[in-house]
């Protein structure tokens, strides 16, 4: 909140979904000035969607609990989206803060290197990374109802990208840094459930539109890529 609170372009609002806490955090939320939204059904899903449908200006900026953005982020989501008028939505890097550095820097570049590498074999286009990510809200309301906000198994990110589709650009920005926890990269059950919850969102939206009908509409073989 302290960062986000510091940006040189300060955000026309902050919203901090509230998703059945049990301590403060609403409070202390409420007491940077962010406005506090309440989605009773558990899960990432769920309360990114909210959050999203919550938003009133015309770019959605989206980091999670435990990213640090610099004091610049918003500044530069901003001038991304105004170097590209045609971008739905811009997704950004990291680094981890829990990490010794180098090490850190190392391992943030393979987690997020891949990711953005295999997501994109399997999207046909780039996927987004929700601790650093934008959209325009026209580009959500023309999706907001059919991400799969109540399948809490799911990443929510890829699944935006995925319901976008081909049709919509999506820009990674390298220099939209922020750090971030490196749980991701924790071996054991966290990591396998990562793992179940990245086939089971790109299972629900091959399921609408296979792989290889994705690439085809990224190079235009056949329908328009607009129309699923």
């Amino acid at each position: 909140m302290q960062a986000l609170a510091a940006q040189t372009v300060p955000p026309d609002e902050i919203i901090i979904v509230d998703n059945g806490s049990t301590d403060d955090s609403a409070a202390i939320a409420r007491s940077f000035g962010a406005r506090v939204v309440h989605e009773p059904q558990v899960g990432i899903p769920a309360a990114a969607a909210t959050g999203y449908d919550s938003a009133r200006a015309s770019i959605i900026a989206r980091c999670d609990a435990d990213t640090i953005v610099r004091s610049d982020w918003i500044e530069k989501i901003l001038r991304a989206f105004a170097e590209r008028p045609d971008a739905a939505a811009v997704t950004g890097w990291g680094v981890f803060y829990d990490v010794p550095p180098l090490l850190g820097r190392i391992l943030c570049g393979f987690y997020l290197g891949s990711y953005y590498a295999l997501g994109g074999l399997a999207a046909a286009h780039h996927v987004l990374w929700g601790s650093s990510m934008a959209i325009r809200r026209s580009a959500w309301e023309n999706v907001s109802a059919r991400v799969h906000r109540d399948n809490q198994e799911i990443h929510d990110d890829m699944d935006l990208a995925l319901v976008l589709g081909a049709g919509a650009q999506i820009a990674l920005v390298t220099h939209l840094q922020v750090e971030v926890s490196g749980r991701s990269v924790h071996l054991g059950p966290q990591w396998r459930r990562r793992l179940a919850r990245a086939f089971t969102t790109l299972s629900l939206n091959w399921e609408t539109k296979p792989p290889w009908r994705r690439w085809a509409d990224r190079f235009g073989w056949g329908a328009n890529p607009a129309k699923r």
